[in-house]
């Protein structure tokens, strides 16, 4: 079936490159041999023209998905004609130096094991054909131990960058650290953000009426995309980093002390602004503390006591009791 398809649409796309005055319809359903087969008596395709008719939108929509410019114009007696000028479908010339190719290669390696792994090889293969120089890779030689790659394990992933791409309300179950169960979310999506290994959606949360970011991993079941249009304006820039860094306590606004197990917590080491080391197998530092680091130290299970200050030590243990319900 993926086959068949993919002949069809590419002897579409010939047809439409092809001919230098609007082809109708009829004439390309006379002209491509899945069409003919598709309103044939006894081919098995129910409806006849009403077939052909989806078909033909469907292969359509999906040629201008690719990036196919595909115009339809009226000619003097009303019948409406298809076309695909070969100058509205060609790259302008490329003028990329070998720094700038080996640049774009680059970035290509960094979605290597990721959803975009075929796209971004796609985009390449086209500018090298266009024209692009052919960029010694001297990455490879160099840092072939290091290789840049943006790692995508969540389900989710999918579902919501092409919702954010098209600009389409999602509807998702998300389990907060706090929470025993998970709660529905009508989101507005802006965009997805790499942070520390973890993958983030900055969006409009309906529900609240204000911008929110949810951690994919926490994520429950599936996506379902919603009709409709946003209701809350995009921003320009969606600065999702920086947000995020402000939640998991990048921004700090004072200091906490924690106690921590010798041998532990190396992360927290490295920030910490003073480490006193204990003689009964536990340190004492002082860190800095903003929103979010309560949820963090929680991953540190036993090997982290708050000591103060006393909100930060409730805010730990509430998550602590709420994980131990499951």
């Amino acid at each position: 079936m993926a086959i068949a398809k993919a002949e069809r649409l590419m002897n579409l796309a010939l047809c439409l490159l092809g001919t230098r005055r609007p082809l109708s319809k009829r004439e390309l359903r006379d002209s491509i041999e899945a069409y003919v087969e598709a309103v044939r008596p006894g081919s098995g395709s129910a409806g006849g023209d009403d077939a052909f008719n989806r078909m033909f939108e469907r292969d359509k929509d999906d040629l201008r998905e690719l990036g196919l410019v595909i115009e339809t114009v009226e000619n003097i007696e009303g019948e409406i004609g298809y076309l695909a000028r070969r100058d509205s479908n060609r790259l302008p010339p490329i003028t990329l130096d070998a720094e700038e190719a080996a640049a774009l290669g680059l970035a290509a390696k960094v979605w290597q094991q990721a959803r975009l792994a075929g796209a971004a090889s796609g985009a390449l293969q086209k500018l090298r054909a266009a024209g692009m120089p052919e960029a010694e890779d001297s990455y490879d030689a160099q840092h072939s131990a290091l290789e840049p790659r943006i790692p995508v394990h969540e389900t989710a992933f999918e579902p919501l960058m092409l919702a954010c791409r098209d600009r389409r309300p999602v509807v998702f179950d998300y389990r907060k650290a706090t929470a025993a169960r998970p709660e529905t979310r009508q989101v507005e999506p802006w965009t997805l953000e790499c942070w520390r290994g973890h993958w983030y959606l900055a969006g409009w949360d309906r529900d609240r009426g204000a911008e929110r970011v949810f951690r994919l991993s926490r994520i429950t079941g599936r996506v379902r995309s919603r009709a409709g249009a946003f209701t809350a304006p995009v921003p320009d820039v969606v600065t999702v980093r920086e947000t995020v860094e402000s939640w998991a306590g990048e921004i700090a606004t004072r200091s906490a002390r924690i106690r921590l197990r010798t041998g532990c917590g190396y992360p927290l080491r490295a920030r910490a602004q003073s480490v006193r080391e204990g003689a009964d197998g536990w340190d004492e530092l002082e860190i800095p503390y903003g929103h979010g680091l309560d949820a963090w130290l929680v991953e540190f299970g036993p090997d982290v006591v708050v000591l103060e200050p006393a909100d930060l030590r409730a805010d730990v243990v509430d998550r602590l009791r709420a994980v131990a319900k499951g």
